[in-house]
């Protein structure tokens, strides 16, 4: 894609809602006219409902990453981070390879590596090696990681009491069943393309 409809297409990738901005539908169903106009010029004529929605999904991320991200601010960790060391709270002295910590966390070998190198520097974990593998090693939290999560826990508490105000218990199950069901499908689009890309002659 090049031209007028690539710069169309990384503005509405990019955008951020406003909340100023948002109106109702007739089911009085939240939309954000900027992104409709948008969606509509960019599909040229075309139904824009999926591209509404892949936006406002986005825009959900990037509002959860803000929260997260001020939670963390001046604890000097990333939201990755955070999820690795809560990831490895749960295992407790079993702890996990680097390989099946990214797997879990869904990032690369890489950046599963990179993240257990900056909690190893701040004392949160600590790389034993493992039994069954002298190759590899086992990352496991610390005493000082079990306490950066105690002192975490309630102002995240706080964060996503405030992000989700206003939600029922029956919406908040039904938001995440649907926001599951599109990492489900991402991740058929995933393997299906790195299956062709398998046996397709070079």
């Amino acid at each position: 894609m090049t031209g007028p409809g690539k710069i169309q297409y990384y503005f509405i990738m990019k955008h951020v809602t406003n909340c100023e901005e948002l109106a109702r539908d007739t089911d009085e169903l939240l939309y954000d006219p900027q992104v409709r106009r948008a969606m509509a010029e960019f599909a040229a004529g075309g139904d824009t409902l999926r591209l509404e929605a892949a936006a406002a999904a986005r825009a959900a991320h990037k509002s959860v990453e803000r929260l997260s991200t001020h939670g963390s601010e001046g604890r000097g960790l990333s939201t990755g981070a955070v999820d690795v060391l809560v990831r490895l709270c749960t295992l407790g002295e079993t702890g996990a390879n680097p390989g099946d910590l990214a797997r879990s966390a869904g990032m690369t070998p890489r950046n599963a590596t990179g993240l257990v190198d900056t909690l190893e520097r701040e004392g949160l974990v600590r790389r034993d090696p493992d039994p069954g593998d002298r190759r590899s090693v086992v990352v496991r939290i610390t005493p000082a990681g079990l306490a950066w999560l105690d002192a975490f826990r309630a102002p995240t508490q706080r964060a996503m009491a405030a992000l989700f105000h206003g939600f029922t218990d029956t919406e908040l199950r039904r938001l995440r069943h649907l926001c599951l069901r599109l990492v489900q499908n991402q991740q058929r689009i995933s393997a299906h393309l790195t299956a062709t890309q398998e046996t397709t002659p070079a």
